[in-house]
């Protein structure tokens, strides 16, 4: 598999792209004037764009926030805010331009995600919910290799787990769920990609990424984390604290059962190679 470098590719989120987890999470609303065809996600949005400060780009998006082994609470002035895990399946990807314009994403790799969100009133953009600094997100190190993105390929094997563990104990975060049952997914996410950074506007909760990825001079790779799961009624009521570790884990369902996963979480004994995961110590 080729060789990638997290710190010097783009990486995105899909909002929207698992059927109520907007609405758990208390941000359909912000999407109320996103127009979005019946069931499509909503917004692809900016947590990293790498070579640090880029006209036109925001400076906080410049700092580098994944961190293989801790989350940090955000610095913020307000009095209280939440913080949740967003468990998902990342993929890293190649990018074909043609005079500034992308016309083709080609993913080559999975891994695990956290696009952990700050539920924090006010924010403008979904960005300013993502990247609060250093150790803010985190991507599973092990990334497994694509051998088609379609159908039948090897993500129809794989599901999302999630967990919070707390007390010695592993508590499930996000319904346990099947990749392929994203709402956009295959050709129909990678579509859906490309005429997002080629037109999505700036208004409402999402950005210009089109203008942004050219600032960076046009990269060839970027990471899209395609969308959070739902969450248990323990993952949409229960919020982060110190000393709480956050398990995200993407495994073949033909392997592995949901228990085998859980017990393994609450030992932090899921080394794998068909396993990717990212597990991080909840600190102030």
């Amino acid at each position: 598999m080729k060789e990638t470098h997290l710190r010097s590719i783009p990486c995105f989120g899909v909002a929207g792209n698992f059927t109520g987890h907007l609405e758990q999470a208390g941000e359909a609303v912000d999407f109320t004037r996103v127009k979005a065809a019946a069931g499509a996600p909503k917004a692809l949005f900016p947590t990293y764009i790498p070579g640090g400060r880029h006209e036109g780009v925001p400076e906080f998006l410049s700092v580098f926030p994944f961190d293989e082994y801790r989350l940090i609470f955000p610095k913020l002035e307000e009095e209280s805010f939440n913080l949740q895990i967003e468990p998902e399946c990342a993929l890293i990807a190649d990018v074909k331009w043609d005079n500034f314009v992308v016309t083709e994403i080609k993913p080559f790799a999975f891994a695990a995600s956290n696009d952990c969100s700050i539920r924090r009133k006010g924010a403008k953009k979904i960005s300013e919910k993502k990247n609060w600094g250093p150790s803010s997100k985190g991507l599973g190190a092990n990334l497994i290799a694509i051998d088609e993105f379609k159908k039948g390929g090897i993500l129809d094997r794989y599901r999302i787990a999630s967990f919070l563990i707390r007390g010695g104990e592993a508590f499930d975060y996000g319904e346990d769920s099947a990749v392929r049952d994203y709402s956009y997914f295959y050709d129909t996410l990678l579509d859906w990609c490309v005429d997002k950074i080629n037109n999505q506007a700036d208004e409402g909760p999402a950005e210009n990424i089109g203008k942004y990825l050219v600032a960076a001079d046009c990269p060839k790779q970027i990471m899209i984390s395609v969308g959070a799961t739902r969450y248990t009624d323990y993952g949409q009521h229960n919020f982060l604290q110190n000393g709480d570790r956050s398990v995200v884990v993407v495994y073949p369902e033909d392997v592995y059962s949901h228990d085998d996963i859980a017990k393994r979480a609450i030992r932090d004994n899921l080394e794998e190679d068909d396993i990717s995961v990212i597990s991080q110590e909840v600190v102030l």
